[in-house]
């Protein structure tokens, strides 16, 4: 939300990247600064049984960027990947640029390709 806040965008189009996990594997959930990441709906997106919120020390360490500043964009090594389907109701939207304070804007349909990312409903508010 500060992000939102600073950059004078409304918090619907800031979007946040979490890393989930369960036993296996890591997928990425790129979700609106104002919601929160549906668990439930990112497993079933992704093809797992059941992901909770990955230990910020292993998304640090697998994607390269400190939490906080994660990016969907330029990861360690490419990551399953899901856009909420929210975004597509925007020309545009902002998502980290690797670093904290640092965010870039993007067509979500962009950030799809770029990414490899599939879109589903995966925020919850």
């Amino acid at each position: 939300m500060e992000a939102a806040e600073a950059l004078g965008y409304p918090p619907e189009r800031v979007f946040k990247t979490l890393l989930a996990a369960d036993d296996k594997a890591l997928v990425v959930g790129i979700v609106p600064v104002d919601g929160r990441l549906d668990l439930k709906s990112l497993a079933a997106a992704t093809g797992h049984k059941r992901l909770s919120m990955a230990d910020p020390a292993v998304a640090e360490r697998v994607t390269g960027m400190v939490v906080g500043g994660i990016s969907p964009i330029g990861q360690k090594r490419a990551l399953p990947t899901v856009l909420d389907a929210s975004a597509l109701g925007f020309d545009t939207i902002l998502v980290s640029g690797g670093r904290r304070g640092l965010d870039i804007e993007l067509a979500p349909a962009d950030l799809v390709r770029i990414t490899e990312a599939g879109v589903a409903a995966i925020a919850a508010h």
